[in-house]
């Protein structure tokens, strides 16, 4: 049920207050007296470590759809709130989701993993629904579509938060916020720098030195399958198969979703497009699907994303459309575990909808996305709080073909194309195919539309949120600064709906955002 509200906020569709107590016949009420629960909640908001004192708090109450409170964090970055549930006459549960906002911060909730108080030790864990506040809480992505008008009504907004179904007796602690805002990121973009890229742990696996996942060494051992199948191949691996001798059991490996296996894809190589020296065997030149579905809203998806391992391209266009139906196309499977770290930090696709078992949506792997994401400078520049990258506002001001693009971008500097930032030529650069897909949020069906998009509140206590870029172009290709290895006039381009990969003839004419 729980999830079942989380999907109906993002319709903003009022739900029933399912409070028990009917009649019994001529016996009356013959249900056990259930006192109204009145709990209450409190946390701590912080920004690199020490308190964030101004925050605001806002609890939400998903089962009538509206404001119940909110808040603002004192000069320790404390918050708390009591009375929850006490709209309910009756026994009943009602559910209440907090998110925390301040200009100029992006937030993930959080946990405490040390008791003592050391505000140091308060950690984040990459893998969301893996994270528990406290009984009956817990921490996720949440649609608020219905707590704001959009004007133009076909992209989504969605915030992390602690989610808490109120009972009796659950009042909660810890319902913890780290804040960012660009200089404390997430996740860093490398694909380089490393002088031995993997390792062979001579068990049948291979750890990525970058990111830290561990992979099956055998990447043609499990057969092709439809999507549903690769789902439950990878998950059912263990120790004893595949030449692995780790120890690992059913349920430790999983499909790798569209970032995972993208981390992987080297675009100076081709036949295959991984690093040369790898340690992997059997490797295909063929399609290898991904947990990562394309959105379609709640009621599924027919296709998930697949990655053309010749040379990286992804498959989820027209023309490949026959190729990554889930249903009917049997594609390569390759099997991870493990959680990213290090310098190659990986975020989250964005996607938390439960699709099936095992899915991206279901597992939700990677550094969250902070909410809201971008922030706007004033000077022509927005800000990435995940990656820490800033990026020219102006989508629409750069098109041209790719070496054009490139010297467009190399003279761009503050007076140009809506900058005031006091940039100069050279400052900006055009970016890699990793650094223009980290972007990308896989819980959007259109990427240009969510960008261009301001979504303005219609409950008060939520703040409206402007757009991340102006002018995004629609059905456009943006180009990066990666060539195609596998052939020499190409470059890789992002689609700007999709967001998905795709090689472009260096001569045609492409948008292209600038960054630094």
């Amino acid at each position: 049920m729980a999830r079942i509200r989380l999907l109906l906020v993002v319709l903003g569709v009022g739900l029933i207050n399912a409070c028990g107590g009917g009649g019994g016949g001529s016996g009356g009420n013959t249900q056990p007296f259930v006192p109204v629960p009145s709990n209450t909640a409190s946390g701590t908001v912080m920004f690199k470590g020490t308190p964030l004192a101004g925050a605001t708090v806002t609890v939400y109450e998903t089962n009538s759809n509206r404001v119940f409170a909110t808040l603002t964090t004192d000069a320790n970055g404390n918050y708390s709130v009591g009375g929850l549930g006490t709209s309910c006459t009756m026994s009943c549960t009602i559910n209440y989701q907090f998110f925390a906002s301040k200009a100029g911060y992006a937030f993930n909730p959080f946990m405490a993993t040390n008791v003592s108080g050391d505000r140091s030790a308060y950690l984040w864990d990459p893998s969301p629904k893996n994270w528990y506040v406290n009984t009956g809480a817990a921490v996720t992505r949440a649609g608020y579509n219905g707590a704001f008008s959009n004007p133009n009504g076909g992209s989504g907004i969605m915030f992390n938060v602690v989610n808490l179904n109120s009972g009796v007796n659950n009042s909660i602690t810890g319902a913890n916020f780290n804040a960012y805002d660009g200089s404390n990121p997430l996740v860093s973009i490398v694909s380089t720098g490393l002088s031995k890229r993997y390792t062979d742990n001579q068990d049948g696996t291979v750890t990525d030195n970058l990111t830290g996942l561990v992979w099956l060494r055998n990447a043609g051992c499990l057969s092709p399958a439809l999507w549903a199948n690769a789902l439950s191949e990878a998950n059912q691996l263990a120790s004893g198969t595949c030449g692995l001798t780790d120890g690992s059991k059913a349920g430790d490996w999983r499909l790798p979703n569209l970032v995972e296996l993208e981390s992987l894809v080297d675009v100076s190589a081709s036949n295959p497009a991984l690093t040369a020296g790898n340690p992997f065997t059997a490797v295909s030149t063929g399609i290898y699907w991904t947990s990562t579905s394309y959105y379609g809203g709640q009621v599924g998806s027919p296709n998930a994303w697949a990655i053309r391992m010749q040379d990286g391209r992804y498959i989820n266009d027209t023309a490949s459309s026959n190729l990554n139906i889930k249903a009917t196309s049997t594609n390569a499977v390759w099997a991870v575990k493990g959680t990213s770290s290090g310098a190659g930090r990986l975020q989250a696709t964005g996607f938390y909808v439960f699709y099936a078992s095992g899915d991206d949506g279901s597992l939700e792997k990677g550094a969250p996305l902070p909410a809201p994401r971008m922030r706007d400078n004033g000077n022509g520049t927005v800000t990435d709080t995940a990656t820490g990258l800033v990026w020219l506002k102006k989508a629409d001001c750069i098109q041209q073909n790719w070496a054009a693009a490139l010297g467009a971008i190399s003279t761009l500097a503050s007076g140009q194309c809506g900058l005031t930032d006091g940039s100069v030529a050279g400052a900006w650069r055009m970016p890699t195919r990793k650094e223009m897909l980290s972007l990308a949020d896989r819980a959007q069906g259109n990427m240009a539309d969510y960008f261009d998009e301001s979504f303005n509140s219609s409950a008060a206590g939520i703040a409206s949120q402007p757009a991340s870029f102006s002018n995004f172009a629609q059905f456009q290709y943006y180009w990066t600064s990666s060539a195609n290895a596998a052939s020499s006039g190409d470059a890789w381009s992002v689609f700007s709906c999709d967001f998905g990969v795709y090689n472009i003839p260096m001569a045609n004419t492409g948008y292209a955002l600038a960054v630094r």
